[in-house]
């Protein structure tokens, strides 16, 4: 794994100077009159101790060489929402406040609190991430979940079927989590309400045996790309359309196409409120997402 910060030529440096003056990003509220106002959440100072951080973090977004799942990518924009979510931020990566919030993520967890992105503390993302996800904690235990009895399987509806889509049923509870998280996100976002394509599933429940035929296949099943003992045996994760770009498939993962994905409205509206719902993210994958049930419970 190469975790080595690579400063290019001048062009990169000149990217990291202007990023790291980026304007503060104010996230106040309209109150009420006489309500006490939200207090805007500032993400640059004049002078602080972490713009050396702010600055490193500029260029290492975009030119850090490493291999966080296996391929090898170049800088970590993809992982940023997630990483705000995480930290509790709105603020850029390329701010001092972003850099401030990294450093107290890193006392927390013991690591060198310098605010700056590395390998080490995204390794803590990644197993916070995982950890919330069920059935890497069944495979953790070496097993491998069994598929749910088909009465508790359910079809999806033509709306909700994507155009590439791979299966058509997931578990009814599943279901009905995701038809009240996207009602929600269409009324609070008008833009996707407008994009009935945004959303809709093209892979849901998958029977193993298939799953294990379609591996032998394609020779794909890395345990990254595609999994022997996949969720999707479960009923309980979805493959949600997000967006692509162009030349790729919706679930291509060459790491241009991830990293469009996650700077997407979409995408970004299910890392903030997906959770309302009982679904959590697979980090690698900004389309798959797996239904945990309530707070406080497992759905497996």
């Amino acid at each position: 794994m190469r975790s080595a910060l690579r400063w290019g030529a001048g062009s990169i440096a000149g990217l990291a100077v202007a990023l790291s003056v980026a304007p503060a990003m104010a996230l106040v509220k309209d109150t009420a009159e006489g309500a006490p106002a939200v207090e805007a959440e500032i993400c640059d100072h004049a002078a602080d101790t972490f713009g050396e951080a702010a600055s490193a973090n500029s260029i290492n977004l975009y030119a850090m060489q490493w291999s966080p799942f296996g391929p090898d990518e170049m800088g970590w924009e993809t992982y940023v929402p997630l990483i705000q979510k995480e930290l509790g931020t709105g603020c850029d990566p390329t701010s001092s406040a972003f850099a401030e919030k990294l450093s107290l993520f890193q006392i927390r967890h013991g690591l060198m609190s310098n605010g700056q992105f590395d390998v080490a503390t995204f390794a803590v993302f990644r197993g916070l991430w995982q950890e919330r996800r069920p059935f890497i904690l069944a495979r953790i235990r070496g097993e491998c979940p069994s598929p749910p009895p088909i009465a508790d399987l359910s079809y999806l509806v033509a709306g909700e079927e994507h155009a590439e889509r791979m299966t058509r049923m997931a578990r009814r509870d599943v279901l009905e989590a995701y038809r009240e998280m996207v009602a929600a996100a269409r009324r609070e976002v008008p833009e996707m309400a407008t994009q009935p394509e945004l959303l809709q599933i093209f892979s849901s429940f998958r029977d193993p045996e298939a799953d294990t035929a379609r591996c032998a296949r394609d020779g794909n099943c890395d345990g990254v790309r595609r999994a022997a003992c996949s969720a999707h045996r479960t009923g309980t994760a979805l493959d949600i359309y997000v967006g692509h770009l162009l030349g790729y498939g919706v679930d291509s993962t060459h790491s241009h196409n991830r990293r469009y994905m996650t700077q997407t409205q979409t995408y970004r509206w299910l890392v903030k409120n997906a959770e309302r719902f009982g679904f959590v993210p697979y980090a690698f994958e900004p389309w798959h997402w797996e239904w945990v049930g309530p707070p406080g419970g497992s759905a497996l």
